[in-house]
């Protein structure tokens, strides 16, 4: 198939004398012609083509930056919503333990202990071994905040709480029943050893020296006794103060037991 002549080769044509009476000369001009005009729509659409892909580009191109950005916004917002949600978690955690802790002494509150009896009071009920439960109150408390000031007794009900919770075990719990009174949870132990380790308490309390009064001397009177599985947790703590008013009333510094 011949090559069709190019435009200019056409316009050469068009133009040789030689060419002038041809009769196709006619049509050849008018096809010459309607090349031209499809030449120049054709270069029009391509430069409204490439316009538009420039614009089709650099519309994108804002897209994709406003999206970059969006992005780095919403990382920062994600990491700014997690710190107060750890901060919040915190918190609450602070809350809690303030919730259930004693201001003074930092020992457990009423609170927590009675969250802890009932716990232990449910494993009883399915046939776990019984809980002991005592309760301890200071020696003439009284006579100590006359005679050497609040701030004092303060100072000896925190270390008596020391002197308490480091003689317990782990599974023990030690709780400010309310001024210079407090209560020890011990899980899974019976009377007898439970008196043992009551005992060995008070000796370390008799014990314990106060720095701001070294001349002082504790003693604390203590009423034990175990739970049983028909009774509630009032009538466990009921016979756990009537022991401790008996053991007070029997001249202090000593330890009343029951195991019903």
């Amino acid at each position: 198939m011949a090559e069709l002549p190019s435009e200019e080769e056409l316009e050469r044509l068009l133009a040789d004398p030689a060419h002038r009476h041809n009769p196709l000369l006619p049509l050849v001009a008018a096809l010459a012609e309607r090349n031209r005009e499809q030449r120049i729509r054709l270069e029009r659409l391509l430069r409204i083509s490439d316009s538009s892909y420039c614009v089709a580009i650099s519309r994108n191109q804002d897209l994709l930056q406003q999206y970059d950005r969006q992005l780095k916004r919403l990382d920062k917002i994600t990491r700014i919503s997690d710190r107060y949600q750890r901060s919040l978690l915190e918190l609450n955690d602070q809350l809690r333990q303030a919730a259930l802790r004693d201001p003074l002494t930092g020992l457990a509150n009423r609170r927590q202990l009675m969250e802890r009896l009932h716990d232990e009071q449910a494993r009883c009920r399915r046939g776990q071994p019984a809980f002991a439960l005592a309760m301890l109150d200071v020696d003439h408390f009284k006579r100590i905040n006359d005679t050497y000031g609040h701030d004092t007794g303060d100072r000896v009900l925190c270390r008596l709480a020391e002197t308490l919770a480091g003689q317990l075990r782990t599974q023990d719990l030690c709780a400010r029943w309310g001024g210079e009174e407090f209560v020890l949870l011990l899980p899974h132990t019976a009377l007898e050893p439970a008196g043992a380790l009551l005992r060995r308490i008070m000796t370390a309390v008799r014990e314990l020296v106060v720095d701001e009064v070294p001349a002082l001397r504790l003693t604390v009177s203590a009423g034990l006794t175990t739970h049983q599985p028909h009774e509630t947790l009032d009538d466990t703590l009921r016979r756990a103060d009537q022991l401790l008013i008996g053991a007070k009333n029997a001249g202090r510094d000593r330890l009343h037991l029951a195991g019903a």
